[in-house]
């Protein structure tokens, strides 16, 4: 039995694909002008690999930021690799793209944030994580004009 659409599932698919566009042309052709990126993981999420003393030290999430230094950066259609220096040492990461839970460009305001749900909520609620805003999110059924996010 089909339960509709899964609009939320679809906007996280959505926003990891941008994600993954954006990181692509960095990784071809570098940072562009001012831009950065804060980038927040959940360092529990099964597929992401970092040095133990980094997870010790970041037991729950970790800010990482791609600005001056950074190399080996490798996107992939489910992640992506990259080598980030930590106190002038360097350490490879591989980061699923589920692992991010903020995705921040300071230098044109730009962020995505995603919500998570437990395992444990109700297996009948069909709503699922969405990109949040800074406004109030929209109420059900309520019709959002783009131009209200557009600067």
């Amino acid at each position: 039995m089909e339960r509709g659409i899964d609009y939320g599932n679809l906007m996280h698919q959505a926003m990891r694909g941008l994600i993954r566009e954006v990181l692509t042309k960095v990784a071809d052709s570098g940072l562009p002008g001012a831009h950065h990126f804060f980038i927040t993981l959940n360092t529990h999420h099964p597929g992401l690999e970092m040095a133990e003393w980094l997870r010790a030290r970041y037991p729950d999430e970790i800010t990482i930021v791609i600005q001056h230094w950074f190399d080996n950066l490798e996107v992939g259609e489910n992640g992506f690799a990259i080598t980030l220096n930590f106190g002038n040492q360097p350490e490879p990461l591989i980061i699923p793209f589920d692992a991010i839970t903020t995705f921040v460009d300071p230098s044109v305001e730009f962020g995505l944030k995603f919500e998570t749900h437990s395992d444990d909520d109700d297996e009948d609620d069909d709503e699922a994580p969405m990109e949040e805003a800074e406004e109030e999110a929209p109420k059900a059924g309520e019709v959002v004009s783009l131009d209200k996010f557009r600067k």
